[in-house]
């Protein structure tokens, strides 16, 4: 089981209800397609700042790290990256994911419970 978080760039929505449309139209654009995306400079950074904290899980050799995939930077697409994270691990990665995202300027979202983070 995984917790997941989506990030991206832009304005902040309005309320939960604005957030969750945007972000089914960026997971829809660029997530869900076959087109291919690199991930934005800002993303990028993002996903760099993340694995300053914890390990990639492709180097985790001492299982510390929370990702549930690998490379992350593989889970970034143009301005957003989808990712997700172990169960347990979850309450303390997304609470630094969702305050590294807002001190970088960036959208943090829980798609579990639609509503926007921090």
């Amino acid at each position: 089981m995984s917790y997941d978080l989506a990030v991206w760039e832009g304005a902040r929505p309005e309320d939960d209800k604005t957030a969750g449309r945007t972000f089914t139209a960026l997971y829809d654009r660029y997530v869900d397609t076959e087109d291919e995306h690199p991930p934005t400079e800002r993303i990028a950074a993002y996903v760099a700042a993340l694995l300053e904290r914890w390990c990639d899980l492709t180097e985790d050799v001492e299982d510390t790290s929370p990702w549930s995939t690998g490379p992350l930077i593989g889970e970034a697409s143009g301005p957003l990256v989808y990712f997700p994270m172990r169960w347990s691990m979850a309450e303390e990665a997304s609470t630094y994911a969702a305050a590294l995202a807002d001190s970088m300027g960036l959208i943090c979202f829980d798609p579990q419970h639609n509503r926007l983070r921090p």
